[in-house]
């Protein structure tokens, strides 16, 4: 019972991170699965592809009455991520689970990094007066194409939704603003995420899903509170705490993994 009472709880929070910054959901369900409840991290792979979808499905609405959904772009993207993570699916289950948790610190560092240096740019303009959400240049279709194959790879291999990456990706890559990624990405995690886990179904994995399902229902509800603080906060404040949040998470599976 108290393991249920932890699910819900840590959900909510994890809800209201997908909720305000479109992406989160995996990144922190991961670890809270596996240091907090006590899942294998194949198992919490897993059942984190469950609970940002749900979670997604949920964020997504508000996301789409706020006018920050780009269809177009995002079903596109979305269809070349989940051929991607297919693969990365079944990759995964060849690994040991040292090798899958070093990546995943590795990987969510990294996009901090991007992201930290993204918000900083967009902080300078803010103080400068230059209010646009506008991002850069678009990229040529063959570095979309690949970063989208790679996201879906990472989506499949991480067993995680993709946001993580996707929002950077859809600044840096295709020149969205900080709330068209956030609402955007909910679409393709939850094509994504739908397509990891298809795909690892039928393996032999072991999950416990009354924990995911409590853990699921805690962070849709808490989907619900974080969608509208995204509306209130600056651009660039989503961004920054976006990549203080990745930073935390890489640093945290880090020190477990040593320790």
């Amino acid at each position: 019972m108290e393991s249920i009472i932890i699910a819900i709880i840590v959900g909510l929070a994890v809800g209201t991170v997908v909720g305000a910054l479109g992406a989160g959901g995996g990144i922190l369900a991961i670890p809270a699965l596996i240091y907090l409840l006590g899942q294998s991290p194949h198992g919490a792979a897993m059942g984190s592809l469950a609970i940002v979808l749900a979670t997604a499905l949920t964020a997504l609405p508000s996301r789409i009455r706020a006018g920050n959904v780009r269809y177009k772009e995002g079903l596109i993207f979305a269809a070349i991520v989940m051929s991607g993570s297919v693969f990365g699916a079944r990759v995964a289950g060849w690994v040991s689970a040292t090798f899958l948790l070093t990546s995943f610190a590795v990987m969510v560092s990294l996009m901090s990094v991007v992201m930290l240096r993204k918000g900083l740019i967009e902080a300078r303009r803010a103080k400068r007066g230059n209010l646009s959400e506008r991002s850069g240049e678009r990229k040529a279709l063959g570095v979309v194409i690949l970063a989208a194959l790679v996201t879906g790879f990472l989506t499949g291999f991480l067993g995680l939704g993709g946001g993580f990456i996707i929002v950077p990706i859809l600044i840096t890559v295709l020149g969205f603003n900080i709330r068209e990624a956030a609402g955007t990405s909910l679409l393709i995690m939850i094509l994504a995420a739908f397509s990891g886990l298809v795909s690892r179904w039928g393996q032999p994995i072991e999950v416990d899903w009354l924990i995911v399902f409590a853990f699921m229902a805690g962070s849709m509800a808490g989907s619900f509170v974080g969608a509208p603080l995204s509306q209130r906060a600056k651009p660039y404040v989503l961004t920054l705490i976006f990549s203080a949040l990745l930073a935390g998470v890489g640093a945290a599976t880090a020190v477990a993994l040593v320790f």
